[in-house]
């Protein structure tokens, strides 16, 4: 899977699903073995990570939806994703 972004113990990617279960844009946010699933709102769609995390990870996204939205359009268009600067 496509790593966007790593920042304070937090893997964030963004992959095409085959069976397309989220039909919403969406990130994968993994942290400690634990996963979520954020739509680029910001919303949780499944899963659980630890609360401060999350609170990181939908930061991350508020920062940088545009390029977030990029990537989606890339991906479904079938063409490579590109890495996203992480949180600081």
């Amino acid at each position: 899977m496509p790593v966007l972004s790593l920042f304070y113990g937090i893997i964030v990617y963004m992959h095409a699903e085959a069976n397309e279960r989220h039909h919403t844009p969406h990130i994968h946010v993994e942290y400690a073995g634990d996963e979520a699933v954020v739509s680029l709102d910001g919303d949780l769609l499944e899963g659980k990570i630890p609360r401060n995390k999350l609170r990181l990870a939908k930061a991350w996204v508020e920062i940088h939806r545009d390029d977030l939205y990029a990537n989606w359009k890339l991906l479904g268009d079938g063409k490579q994703i590109f890495r996203i600067d992480p949180l600081k």
